[in-house]
């Protein structure tokens, strides 16, 4: 487990440094950040594959693609091998550099090739877009909020509320849900008005003009 965070549209160090200081107990071993102009992508990390050389967030051949992410790709192996005969070159042996070059070299249909568990954030500095994911079942969180053309995301919402401009404001109409039926995860909307979560197979893209989300992936059932 470890613990993603990072925002879009502003520049404020403190707050990345703050967010992931709460999302210290998702990933005890290391803190990573990395800012740009009106970006930032912090980590903090439980090292299991490559501990030594595998810190985040981590970048692409001329560090112009930087990734923050938690999770497991299990075919990393593989999409490893065929990136290489690609002709992409590795400085780590992470599965976390495997989804970097993935998207180097596919976009967004990278997705397609990953097979595992996950959520991340993708800085495409080229064309000044932040690329965020989740896996097909939703087994690793992913929470965002948009307030004051700001862009704000982590993997747990009291991350997202260090910022203090935003409101904290119950969405009755959720937690009543939850009260009466015991579900709360089954749209996009939080206990939080104004704060949301990437749903399951869904990826977006924003950028300083608008917010675009799609569905990548669903279940087939044959009638």
């Amino acid at each position: 487990m470890c613990g993603i965070a990072g925002y879009f549209g502003f520049n404020d160090i403190s707050l990345i440094k703050n967010m992931l200081k709460v999302l210290k107990h998702r990933g005890p071993n290391d803190e990573g950040i990395f800012i740009g102009k009106n970006v930032a992508l912090g980590n903090r990390r439980l090292s299991i594959i490559d501990i030594k050389s595998g810190k985040q967030p981590i970048h692409n051949e001329n560090k112009k693609i930087w990734i923050t992410y938690n999770g497991e790709i299990y075919n990393f192996q593989e999409l490893r091998n065929s990136l290489l005969k690609l002709g992409h070159k590795f400085y780590t042996k992470t599965d976390t550099e495997c989804i970097v070059h993935a998207y180097e070299e596919w976009g967004t249909k990278c997705l397609k090739k990953l097979n595992g568990m996950f959520a991340f954030a993708i800085w495409d500095s080229d064309k000044k877009i932040l690329f965020l994911a989740r896996d097909r079942f939703g087994i690793k969180p992913l929470y965002y909020c948009t307030l004051n053309k700001k862009f704000i995301f982590a993997s747990e919402i009291k991350a997202i509320l260090q910022d203090k401009t935003i409101p904290r404001v119950p969405n009755d109409k959720i937690i009543y849900q939850y009260l009466i039926d015991g579900v709360h995860d089954h749209s996009e909307e939080t206990f939080f008005l104004g704060i949301k979560r990437l749903l399951p197979a869904h990826f977006m893209i924003v950028s300083k003009k608008k917010i675009k989300i799609k569905k990548y992936w669903d279940v087939k059932v044959n009638q």
